[in-house]
């Protein structure tokens, strides 16, 4: 009789244990995100988020309101490349980093310093069954976005890399599932079509914004908007062009199992190799416009994790400059085209000074309009580099290069887990941080 019912308590107990188990795993997964959202604003050193802070300042009070950035900022990180390339680093060897969680050269696109392919994050949290996808401004196979997919020796390989997203497979899947941006030359090319290969392959296509509307949600997706990048925010009818294409990238990437996304608000870099601040502001305006949906998505869906940092800083744009201690945004809120595009119509133009004074929302004085009127003659990368100056003039902006400096960048988190990336950090923390997140979330 003992015994019986010794047998019977084990049987018990085994049934209890096995019955926990589950409940336990479950509880588990809930502590970690369902779904992963990485956003790169390339480019954007720590002044950017000032000079847009200080763009959105409403002169009236006596306090400078915080914007998105204030509200989400969590730490700073390091963005030195593989030691053979010294303290700055370029988007490829950042990129890959970000990835990859390993440092590399600058370049590299997705391989170490010894040109071998390293796993990036998408690609694990494609093994691990999310859906996965990317949204940018810039053309889809750029540095940022190829990081998170391909392995190439060099960033510059556009065509190669555009045809490996095709090509290479994970468990004999197609990588990405969404893929928007921009890219037609690379992708729809004479000699190898990738375009018709993804919709072949069942992938809806589409090539103005308003197509996204027309497909269902679930859908494998390709979207190609420019034949490189998007027109500047500045240029681009969609005045929220990057908060609509990641609101419709989650909309196809959406399932039970969860998603990995990257968002890269591509031409914040750009702006700064140009040294157009009414461009940067521009960009970062449309950045935090997407930043404010991604907001709302995560108090509807917390199990969400958003995790925002730039991968270098470009231009070594200053608040001030030649020893004048003010700024001045309130002419950035009058221009409405980029430099770059008055300036391609400003060499046709037969009044310069109207053209000029109606487009950047200011009055030209005689010198200026002189100035203009002699580069006109020239180039229109001349007339690009008078305009410039004249506006960073009136607004007191300075710059130290047309490239990238080795300054830290800022860190920001929200969500699911985003603690995790709190303080001083490496840029390959947090490829680290995410690839724990997502075998922990799945071992649970």
């Amino acid at each position: 009789m003992k015994r019986f019912l010794l047998l019977l308590f084990l049987a018990v107990a085994n049934c209890s244990s096995a019955m926990a188990k589950p409940q336990q795993n479950t509880e588990e997964a809930r502590q970690f995100p369902r779904n992963i959202i990485m956003v790169i604003a390339d480019g954007m050193g720590p002044a950017y988020t000032t000079a847009y802070r200080n763009f959105s300042d409403d002169p009236n009070t006596d306090m400078v309101e915080p914007v998105i950035f204030d509200d989400i900022f969590v730490g700073n990180a390091s963005t030195y490349p593989a030691s053979e390339s010294g303290y700055v680093t370029d988007s490829a060897a950042a990129a890959t980093a970000l990835a990859t969680g390993i440092k590399t050269y600058n370049g590299a696109i997705g391989v170490d310093v010894n040109k071998q392919p390293v796993e990036s994050v998408l690609q694990r949290a494609k093994t691990l069954g999310l859906r996965t996808g990317l949204a940018v401004t810039s053309q889809i196979n750029h540095a940022t976005p190829a990081a998170y997919i391909a392995h190439n020796e060099s960033r510059q390989n556009y065509p190669q890399i555009a045809d490996s997203f095709f090509d290479s497979r994970v468990d004999n899947q197609l990588i990405a599932d969404v893929m928007l941006g921009g890219g037609t030359r690379y992708f729809n090319r004479e000699d190898r079509d990738v375009t018709a290969e993804f919709i072949n392959a069942g992938y809806e296509f589409a090539e103005q914004y308003d197509d996204l509307l027309k497909i269902d949600e679930g859908s494998n997706v390709l979207g190609l908007f420019a034949e490189v990048g998007l027109p500047p925010a500045l240029d681009d009818p969609k005045d929220d062009r990057l908060a609509f294409l990641t609101k419709h990238a989650i909309r196809f990437l959406e399932n039970p199992n969860g998603f990995f996304l990257l968002v890269e608000a591509s031409q914040v870099d750009w702006a700064g190799h140009s040294n157009d601040i009414a461009s940067v502001v521009a960009e970062m305006d449309d950045l935090a416009q997407t930043l404010d949906y991604l907001q709302s998505y995560v108090a509807a869906h917390p199990d969400t994790l958003v995790i925002l940092t730039a991968d270098h800083n470009t231009g070594g744009l200053t608040i001030g400059a030649d020893g004048e201690y003010h700024w001045d945004p309130a002419p950035l809120h009058r221009i409405s085209a980029s430099v770059t595009a008055i300036s391609k119509d400003l060499v046709k133009a037969a009044d310069v000074e109207s053209y000029v004074s109606d487009k950047l929302g200011f009055t030209l004085n005689a010198q200026e309009t002189a100035q203009l009127e002699q580069v006109k003659l020239l180039s229109v990368e001349e007339v690009e580099k008078v305009l410039k100056y004249i506006i960073d003039k009136r607004t007191n902006t300075g710059w130290t290069t047309t490239g990238h400096t080795g300054t830290d960048v800022e860190v920001f988190a929200f969500g699911k887990q985003s603690q995790l990336f709190t303080g001083q950090i490496d840029n390959t923390d947090i490829a680290k941080h995410i690839f724990d997140l997502l075998d922990r979330r799945t071992s649970s």
